[in-house]
């Protein structure tokens, strides 16, 4: 069946698509949303990632629709969770007290807010969304893509066209499939001259994915499962850039790269190990809620112990990419038997088997996310390239700032965070200033109808570093959203907008004066040195 009657068509539902949707339908455009998974949100919900966020996030600097979504997430909680006075009268509710983030939250109340956010706009009819799609065919005209074929679980397909379409999928996947110019892994120094960059390109040199799950601590309950088949394999195997086995409480400091041991609990914070594991992602404190209704914290496993790094899932055979997504599953279900049954205590004991899985703050069965964590995609071949000398603080020097875009279309900052990578590579976690998106990178080469609108724009494997986290994919997805709906309604191709200054003003007026989007940091924030600010120990609630 072939839909004509959307304005724009969004492939993707996570954050950069939710945000693409969201801001074309309130500039008064008709929508499709598609999504394989059938929660929309990606990394906020499918994926079960707290969000990762910056110093400003709770500054005028954050993008209007994240702002809003924040917003709402704490509303949700103070009108329908049992929370104490106290943390009812907090305009600042954070009701995980992760250490992660000024907001951790359930994956599942995230995909509450995203309905919420969208609900008015499915009972206009102006939004239809195909939840349980993927996509499997895109079909061409020379420099424009004329339909998208998605395919539901149950196998019924749907051709689906528009005159604007956004790649916003987990893995850029339009651009494999419209054989639309991309890059995958990593980028060589002899092409980018990034400091970080390796010296050859390796397009199968990916960071690490993770298969996240929600657990609580019940103890003197038992809720051991199932040996995992390869648990063996890696309780003993040991990666040449890693101190030990995974199935570990030590790991490697992503910064300095030195070895440390940071356990599950611990009895009393110290200045060398301010928190534990447990509090890095929590998502619900149990002390934020009255006695006697939710007795036991929720935390979120996206801990170094399940990056799965041993093979690639892009540029790979599907046969290689399924089998690597199941060792990913694998190492995280093993990870959690280990912390079950030989993972050492704090009071001298092993294993926590009261350790038990939440499958309903992930929406499923057995308590693992639906899908796994996605560091990085294909990156569209854009009309401009953010590289690492645009932002980083190594590369431009202290006190430089990042590259002023005069091409600005949203602003971001997160380090370059590269997880170790299926290269062999550890960690790469660097330095970066505060950041602008430039409209060029959300441009590809040749094809003039489609948009990327997730982890696939113009960044490279450095710089997908920090362009990569929450708030900078909904950026994404905000301008990507305000752009196709400006192109409509001047009857221009988007590149033809980035070409012509006063289209780029108007559409930045557009960004700026009635979306409320900051397209420029203030200079003292530009320039800003940020380190990460030590943990107080008084900070961090003991267990």
């Amino acid at each position: 069946m072939t839909r004509y009657d959307a304005e724009l068509l969004v492939v993707g539902g996570g954050v950069g698509g939710v945000a693409t949707a969201l801001t074309a339908l309130r500039l008064g455009r008709r929508v499709v949303l598609t999504e394989e998974q059938d929660w929309l949100g990606g990394q906020l919900t499918s994926q079960a990632v707290p969000p990762d966020e910056n110093a400003w996030i709770e500054t005028g600097a954050t993008g209007p629709g994240y702002a809003e979504f924040r917003r709402r997430v704490r509303e949700y909680y103070r009108r329908n969770y049992p929370l104490t006075s106290g943390a009812t009268a907090r305009s600042d509710l954070d009701p995980g007290l992760g250490v992660v983030s000024r907001l951790c939250h359930e994956p599942r109340v995230a995909v509450a807010v995203i309905e919420e956010l969208l609900s008015p706009w499915l009972a206009s009819g102006r939004l239809e969304v195909l939840l349980r799609h993927r996509p499997v065919a895109v079909e061409t005209d020379g420099d424009e893509v004329r339909s998208v074929t998605v395919r539901r679980t149950d196998g019924v397909e749907r051709e689906l066209s528009a005159p604007i379409v956004v790649d916003a999928t987990e893995l850029g996947e339009l651009l494999h499939l419209g054989g639309v110019e991309h890059v995958t892994g990593a980028e060589g120094r002899d092409d980018t001259g990034e400091l970080h960059a390796p010296e050859r390109a390796d397009p199968l040199d990916q960071q690490a994915i993770s298969w996240c799950f929600a657990l609580e601590h019940r103890p003197g309950e038992d809720h051991v499962g199932d040996r995992p088949a390869r648990y063996e394999h890696w309780r003993t195997h040991v990666d040449p850039f890693w101190p030990g086995p995974q199935l570990s409480w030590t790991d490697v400091d992503p910064i300095s790269l030195r070895v440390h041991t940071r356990p599950l609990f611990q009895l009393q914070p110290t200045p060398e190990m301010p928190f534990d594991l447990w509090h890095f992602r929590r998502v619900l404190a149990a002390e934020n809620f009255r006695d006697g209704t939710i007795d036991s914290d929720v935390t979120i496993v996206n801990w170094p112990q399940i990056d799965y790094w041993e093979a690639p899932i892009v540029g790979v055979d599907e046969t290689s990419a399924a089998r690597a997504l199941a060792a990913s599953r694998e190492l995280s279900a093993s990870f959690l038997h280990w912390m079950q049954t030989e993972a050492p205590r704090e009071d001298g004991g092993t294993g926590y088997r009261g350790l038990r899985l939440r499958g309903d703050v992930t929406g499923t069965d057995d308590g693992f996310a639906k899908a796994p964590y996605i560091r990085e995609a294909r990156r569209a071949v854009t009309e401009f390239r953010v590289l690492e000398q645009h932002l980083g603080v190594e590369a431009r020097g202290a006190g430089v700032g990042s590259e002023v875009f005069a091409d600005s279309v949203g602003l971001g900052h997160y380090r370059i965070d590269l997880h170790p990578s299926t290269s062999g590579r550890s960690y790469v976690d660097i330095e970066a200033y505060p950041f602008q998106i430039p409209l060029g990178a959300l441009l590809p080469v040749r094809v003039d109808n489609l948009l990327p609108a997730a982890k696939n724009i113009g960044s490279t494997h450095i710089t997908n570093g920090c362009y990569r986290l929450h708030p900078v994919e909904w950026a994404i997805g905000e301008a990507v959203g305000a752009l196709a709906s400006f192109a409509l309604e001047r009857g221009r191709p988007p590149r033809a907008i980035r070409e012509d200054p006063a289209l780029l003003d108007d559409y930045q007026r557009l960004l700026r004066d009635r979306l409320g989007v900051t397209l420029r940091w203030p200079e003292e924030v530009r320039r800003h040195h940020w380190k990460p600010e030590p943990v107080r120990v008084e900070d961090v609630p003991t267990r």
